[in-house]
């Protein structure tokens, strides 16, 4: 009998523990606890009426037998044809060989680490930056060169500087830069039209692509929207960025459909790939993002989420500053867009340790510790404002105030 199964898991799995976010959810079942932990966009935003429409027209005598068939392993030409021209709205021009549909945001992740990375490489990333990438490029065992974020995005001048001090030592340079420059998450930044077309200089200076990871950018609640960073590759005739989206933020998580755009080069790796680990994205599901964006009324959807979100925001912010006043030591992040914001605690308070306190006053977070490649700060959280109602929110906030100050 084998006693020992660990010894017999390959090298790049013995120590893989998997998705931190995903076990912490897994705590939060009593029913009386406010969670601001997962990323879950709310049902009320979701087009339920327009699903129902599309899944009956889908599922016609017609078209049952090829939807319950495989399917093209890079994507349904109708739905990457709908995907070419949703990017057109953002000054985003690509042909079929530059797009392969996804099955979820999370699997564009996996392709792009698979693709690029060997034992050992280095991914340059903000601290912090988005758990799930580091879930997703794990399984490859890289090395991360992370530098702080600031208020306007990442830091490109330390990403510099650090590239600079690999140079010198003769190191090898990073295989990739990973980014989620609008609203990103954890921390709900977005980065500057200066630093992206900085973070672009940098990427042809030093031959290295830039990963630009885009699960919110339609979501935005105030300002301007900024130039994607594709597109400004794209205006310098450029082919340095891969881009990374999915249908979970605008549409809904569970049809877990995305897609990538890059290269024509990348874009058929990446296609094979998805030929070895899950061949095709279901059909169905396809066939529902393309109803979506083509007969759902795609721009009144997503100006109704915008609105939707934009007064939890507000509202949220607005207690945050009524509970939490200056001398509790306390600051956040307040983000134009997006799903998240990201908390700041007095040092002394560890946030991992914060969170099982948390849980006996019925409120829930993400401690910060889970967004970091090396070296994680400690007194840090993330708060999802998307998912719960505006009461809820209210309590939420007086429940963590509550437990904050009972540490201070």
């Amino acid at each position: 009998m084998i006693q020992n199964w660990k010894e017999r898991f390959s090298e790049d799995c013995k120590n893989f523990e998997g998705y931190p976010i995903g076990k912490t959810l897994k705590l939060l079942s009593d029913p009386e606890i406010i969670s601001l932990a997962g990323g879950l966009p709310s049902p009320d935003v979701f087009q339920k009426s327009g699903l129902r429409n599309a899944v009956t027209k889908i599922l016609g005598p017609e078209t049952i037998d090829r939807v319950m068939q495989y399917s093209a392993i890079p994507g349904e030409s109708s739905l990457i044809h709908a995907v070419m021209n949703f990017l057109k709205r953002d000054g985003i021009n690509v042909c079929e060989d530059n797009v392969l549909i996804t099955t979820s945001g999370q699997h564009g992740l996996d392709l792009a680490g698979r693709l690029f990375l060997n034992p050992g490489d280095l991914v340059m990333v903000d601290r912090p930056t988005f758990a799930g990438a580091f879930v997703a490029f794990g399984l490859n065992r890289p090395e991360y060169i992370g530098v702080d974020i600031e208020d306007d995005g990442s830091n490109v001048n330390a990403f510099r500087q650090k590239l600079e001090e690999i140079k010198k030592s003769e190191g090898k340079f990073p295989k990739f830069i990973y980014v989620v420059p609008d609203f990103q998450n954890p921390t709900g930044i977005t980065m500057s039209l200066e630093k992206r077309e900085k973070l672009l200089d940098l990427s042809y200076e030093y031959d290295i692509p830039v990963i630009e990871d885009s699960p919110y950018r339609d979501l935005r609640y105030k300002g301007e929207m900024i130039p994607s960073i594709f597109s400004l590759d794209q205006k310098r005739e450029g082919t340095n960025v891969i881009g990374l989206y999915t249908f979970s933020k605008i549409f809904c998580p569970g049809m877990r459909v995305g897609f990538n755009i890059g290269p024509a080069e990348v874009i058929k790796k990446m296609c094979n790939i998805k030929e070895g680990n899950i061949l095709n994205t279901p059909k169905l599901n396809q066939d529902i993002c393309c109803a979506f964006l083509n007969d759902m009324g795609l721009e009144e959807h997503l100006e109704k989420s915008r609105n939707y979100y934009r007064e939890k925001l507000n509202l949220f912010l607005e207690t945050m500053d009524q509970y939490f006043p200056p001398e509790t030591g306390v600051s956040w992040t307040k983000p134009e867009g997006g799903l998240f914001l990201w908390a700041t605690l007095p040092k002394h308070i560890d946030t991992d340790e914060l969170f099982y306190e948390a849980i006996k006053y019925k409120v829930a977070f993400v401690a910060g510790w889970q967004f970091y490649g090396e070296d994680p700060s400690t007194n840090n959280m993330r708060i999802n404002f998307s998912y719960c109602s505006k009461d809820q929110l209210e309590e939420a906030v007086k429940r963590l105030s509550k437990c904050i100050k009972e540490q201070l």
